[in-house]
């Protein structure tokens, strides 16, 4: 297979193609909207490329020569194989993909979907949940919220979201007194861990506690809004629920770990208008003052 950049130039490819359906160079520039003499130059620079002569020149007109009957096949086909992808592409709908982790899917993206599809009327609106962070040429993705650590590279616009501000919150169905509870007080009661493990780093103790374990922060939030236990997870991820009182803070220690949550995307694809009103409401919406 010849090398990409030993093709032909294109626009002798475009001359040599209308010139061999029209078999006239006056006819074809007029299709093209250049010269005759344009389009002679350029086919006589295809045929110096190729080493071969794509044509006969007659007093009346053109005939291709037996090379340039197979080449014209194979030009043409692929000149309608780029139509067709072009036509494709543009009814295409404009489409704004957004990779979150599952926590700040389902904890913070979710509840708030409606607003967002509002902002984004006319716009398909397509949601990733991952904890990986993406790459975002090689997944097409616009925006991505999640879990990271500085520095990011040198192509990724990237703002600080949401601190990890942790803190312990239990249904109150399991502490029907007073509150905030002693560490003691806390250590009797049933503990829901997660993949961050914080709560021997909350509670300042050594080694492992007992208690469920559950790979996914919201999973493990999910388990103590159902009262299997008192949980620490950031405050960002809880507040609708302290805010309804489906969940109470049990201690007025907060505890700030690594890594804190991203907003970030690609700066070479920032500047789509979609794009842009996506990423203006994650930020509106989310961002912890």
């Amino acid at each position: 297979m010849i090398p990409r950049r030993k093709l032909p130039p294109l626009n002798a490819l475009r001359a040599f193609e209308v010139a061999g359906r029209r078999l006239n160079f006056r006819v074809a520039a007029e299709e093209l909207g250049v010269s005759q003499g344009a389009v002679a130059q350029q086919v006589r620079a295809l045929e110096d490329h190729l080493g071969q002569p794509l044509f006969h020149r007659l007093s009346r007109g053109l005939a291709l020569t037996a090379q340039g009957v197979a080449y014209l096949a194979d030009v043409s086909h692929a000149f309608d194989t780029l139509g067709t992808a072009t036509d494709r592409l543009a009814l295409r709908p404009d489409r704004v993909t957004i990779s979150v982790s599952p926590t700040v899917a389902s904890r913070l993206l979710i509840p708030r979907i409606a607003d967002l599809r509002q902002v984004l009327e006319g716009v398909e609106l397509r949601t990733i949940a991952d904890e990986e962070l993406p790459d975002f040429d090689r997944d097409d993705v616009d925006i991505a919220i999640g879990p990271g650590r500085p520095p990011f590279p040198a192509d990724v616009e990237a703002l600080l979201l949401i601190p990890q501000d942790n803190i312990a919150v239990i249904s109150p169905k399991l502490v029907p007194g007073r509150l905030p509870l002693t560490e003691a007080e806390i250590l009797s009661l049933p503990l829901v861990h997660h993949c961050f493990d914080t709560w021997p780093k909350f509670l300042k103790v050594k080694g492992p506690l007992p208690g469920p374990r559950f790979s996914l922060t919201t999973l493990a939030i999910d388990a103590a809004l159902a009262g299997q236990g008192a949980v620490v997870s950031p405050r960002a991820f809880v507040a609708d629920e302290l805010a309804d009182g489906r969940l109470v803070q049990i201690s007025e220690r907060s505890l700030r770990v690594a890594p804190d949550y991203y907003a970030l995307r690609s700066r070479a694809t920032a500047s789509r208008a979609s794009a842009v009103a996506a990423w203006d409401w994650c930020i509106e919406t989310f961002l912890v003052r």
